[in-house]
């Protein structure tokens, strides 16, 4: 039968022919010619590999690779099978340590490799000053800590530790000796001994939570391992800690059992029954192989292993006083030591809002200051003070002659800071003027050289806001005129007129960066301002010694034990290992203050908290500005960025906003717990800006009772422009239903100013 088109071809079973599916392998007519494509490849000295391009599917990027196969085929025919692969080893091994050893020798120092990528190097100290700064703070008191010096550093024996006690004499003699090494990371104790302590309230007086013991310190060793979020610690689980071993717990204690690991507050006494420290023998840190010194004309680099500052030589040793001598608190003469004034330092530009009104009403509730003593009575305690310092005009000007009794005459008028110029506060309020020109030209490291700068002072993060000099000059007189006269009201109830720039330019001061004086919006950032106060903290720490806060922080405890505590410190930005020195303590004319000072000088006068942990980072003296917990003085910071939102404190902010703006379904909270139930234990909060944001919406104005009630006055009519002062009549159906947490917050201290309850420790106001 005649075959048709239309069928398909047979195979020899009977079935049709199915289509062969290709699989993209090689394919070839007979195995020589498979034998001949596989030889060619093994033969050549490259292969091609092809590697897919990102975002481009349909193309792939071809690379052509050493052919292993042809290296082995060469290597084994030459010195066979054995002694092939081992050659081949050698040679490899060889090749490494060759380059590396021409990278060393022959790379210029700012072109070697370093661990930390992406960074360039700040140090400008050697390592004997590195090492004469640690044991300068050492020596000075300034490490109560077990923590390790870092290797680095390179001491060669430990250091006597005068804030560390020494160790018990062991009633069995160990045999034990720890092998020699070339490096010490440990300092040995030879101070007084520690007693911790179990403060709380006895029955029946709980009501209120005892005082901290005068002189007791406060051991950050412990607190580290109660709260690191390094180590895992939940802010809710450190808070406990704190206001458990602090006795803010009064009456509400619902834990049983022994609690010695949760004490962090102990007093310092007399040595007894301790080893001596001259004869002990010295523990050396397990051997450490430290770094290689580079060969330079043949002798050792003394410096080997640190990344220096590219561009620049090294500097020149630093001179430093002689260390201080630590002395416990009940040893000292008087109740304060005159090397460690307690002094709260707080920077603020423009008129006086209710920003700074409630930090120092903050301060007056919970510090022990005295108050509850009439005149005449004596405290036996060091009392803290509080140094405003007051930046008249725009962060860039120029104070005029007339500047401190301009800024006096503000100060009177303004409602909100008014009050603090009472009689009653003048021991522990005290007003300054601040003079750039002035503070810089009184640190010693800086004064001879900060004016080659001047035209970059304005340095954050390596972000330089340039002034002219002119303008600067132009603004200076009338920058305090403006400050004095502008409306002492908070600048939250509406938007300010505009003004012509001072400048002669044609922008408004709120729209010229030059010319604000304070944050008024979230749109007009004063960030000049925000600048000045990063290396304005430093300064004043340095100068004067004590504690610098931000504007936006409010206390919440006594900060006694932190006294005590005479170490530098900070505290941790959030989730990342820096710095956020909105809180910083440091020691006056302190040998940290100067490696910083003349650190930065070298750096662009850079002060921004990023920048100066790059500082202590590179120069491996982390330790001695300790990076504390962000639960401590910031509780709520972590859950604002989605950290231990599974396991949050009291109260629960998702946001820094909810300070203000309460959500409604947590707005019950705020009334029914009041000011104990706002991160009882913590220090401090800071509530990161916000200074457009009125705290008592309902009520934006200071109320403290009818010894200020000429200031209230003035304020109201300034907030209720409709209604007279006179006339106004308070009706809490015209108060918000559901307080917000910062209303709730400035109400219990206006209540305690007017004598209507106690501070947080049941004291009583005395006029």
């Amino acid at each position: 039968m005649a075959s048709s088109n239309y069928f398909s071809p047979q195979r020899g079973n009977g079935f049709p022919d199915k289509s062969r599916v290709t699989n993209s392998l090689p394919t070839y007519s007979s195995a020589v010619t498979e034998k001949m494509h596989r030889h060619s490849h093994s033969m050549s000295w490259t292969i091609p590999v092809s590697v897919p391009i990102p975002g481009v599917r349909s193309r792939r990027f071809r690379l052509f690779m050493p052919n292993p196969n042809r290296i082995r085929q060469i290597n084994i025919s030459h010195f066979g099978r054995r002694r092939g692969p081992i050659l081949l080893c050698v040679v490899l091994i060889a090749s490494v340590v060759t380059v590396c050893s021409f990278a060393r020798r022959f790379g210029a120092e700012e072109k070697q490799w370093t661990p930390n990528f992406g960074e360039s190097s700040t140090l400008v100290f050697g390592r004997e000053d590195l090492q004469r700064i640690w044991k300068w703070e050492i020596d000075s008191g300034h490490y109560p800590s077990n923590a390790k010096i870092p290797e680095q550093v390179g001491l060669s024996f430990p250091p006597l530790n005068p804030a560390l006690p020494p160790r018990k004499v062991p009633t069995i003699p160990s045999r034990f000796r720890p092998p020699p090494g070339p490096v010490a990371t440990t300092t040995r104790g030879d101070g007084p001994r520690r007693v911790y302590l179990d403060v709380q309230s006895l029955p029946p007086n709980v009501a209120y939570p005892p005082r901290p013991v005068p002189g007791s310190v406060v051991d950050l060793d412990i607190i580290m391992d109660h709260c690191d979020f390094s180590q895992g610690k939940y802010v809710r689980d450190c808070l406990e800690v704190l206001r458990i071993g602090a006795g803010l717990d009064n009456g509400k204690r619902l834990r049983r059992g022994e609690m010695d690991e949760w004490k962090y507050i102990y007093m310092e006494q007399e040595k007894e029954n301790f080893t001596d420290p001259f004869t002990d023998p010295i523990l050396i840190a397990n051997p450490i192989v430290p770094p290689r010194p580079l060969a330079s004309g043949g002798e050792a680099d003394p410096n080997a292993g640190l990344r220096k500052k590219t561009g620049v030589d090294w500097e020149t040793q630093l001179p430093l006083r002689a260390p201080l001598q630590h002395t416990p608190s009940s040893s000292l003469p008087a109740p304060c030591d005159p090397e460690n004034p307690r002094l709260f330092h707080m920077f603020w530009t423009g008129p006086f809002t209710d920003k700074p009104y409630l930090a120092l009403l903050s301060f007056l509730f919970t510090q022990n200051v005295g108050l509850h003593l009439k005149d005449g009575d004596t405290l036996n305690v060091c009392r803290p003070e509080f140094w405003m310092w007051i930046n008249p005009g725009p962060a860039a000007s120029v104070p005029n002659p007339s500047a401190l009794s301009d800024m006096y005459e503000g100060l009177k008028t303004n409602p909100w800071a008014a009050p603090f110029l009472h009689h009653r506060f003048k021991d522990v309020i005290k007003f300054k003027l601040w003079n750039t020109t002035d503070q810089l030209d009184g640190i010693p490291e800086l004064k001879d050289e900060w004016r080659e700068l001047r035209e970059t002072l304005f340095n954050s993060g390596g972000h330089i806001v340039s002034v002219p000099a002119e303008k600067s000059q132009s603004k200076s007189a009338e920058a305090t005129s403006t400050a004095t006269l502008e409306d002492s009201t908070n600048s939250t109830d509406a938007d300010p007129a505009k003004k012509p720039s001072s400048t002669g330019d044609n922008k408004s001061d709120e729209d010229d960066m030059l010319n604000r004086t304070g944050s008024k919006s979230s749109s007009s950032y004063d960030r000049l301002s925000v600048i000045l106060s990063d290396m304005a903290r430093f300064v004043l720490c340095h100068r004067f010694g004590g504690i610098y806060l931000d504007a936006d922080t409010i206390f919440l405890r006594d900060w006694e034990e932190l006294w005590g505590w005479k170490g530098a410190f900070a505290y941790r930005w959030s989730r990342l290992e820096k710095y956020n020195t909105a809180v910083l303590r440091m020691n006056k004319n302190s040998a940290l203050g100067s490696f910083l000072f003349r650190t930065a000088l070298k750096n662009g006068l850079d002060f921004h908290p990023m920048t100066v942990s790059r500082y202590t980072k590179d120069a491996y003296l982390e330790g001695l500005l300790l990076r504390l917990p962000d639960a401590l003085f910031d509780s709520a910071w972590l859950n604002t960025e989605y950290y231990q939102r599974e396991r949050p404190p009291q109260p629960y902010f998702q946001e820094f906003s909810d300070f203000f703006d309460t959500p409604v379904q947590a707005s019950a909270a705020p009334q029914a717990l009041g000011f104990e139930g706002f991160f009882r234990g913590a220090f401090s909060y800071h509530f990161h800006n916000f200074w457009w944001k009125p705290f008592d919406p309902s009520r934006n104005w200071p109320d403290l009772g009818p010894r200020f009630s000429a200031g209230e006055r003035a304020a109201r009519a300034a907030a209720e422009p409709d209604i007279d002062p006179e006339d106004a009549t308070d009706r809490v159906a015209d108060d918000k239903r559901d307080l917000d947490w910062a209303t709730v917050l400035k109400r219990t201290f206006e209540s305690y100013i007017r004598g209507e309850r106690p501070n947080m420790y049941g004291e009583w106001l005395q006029w």
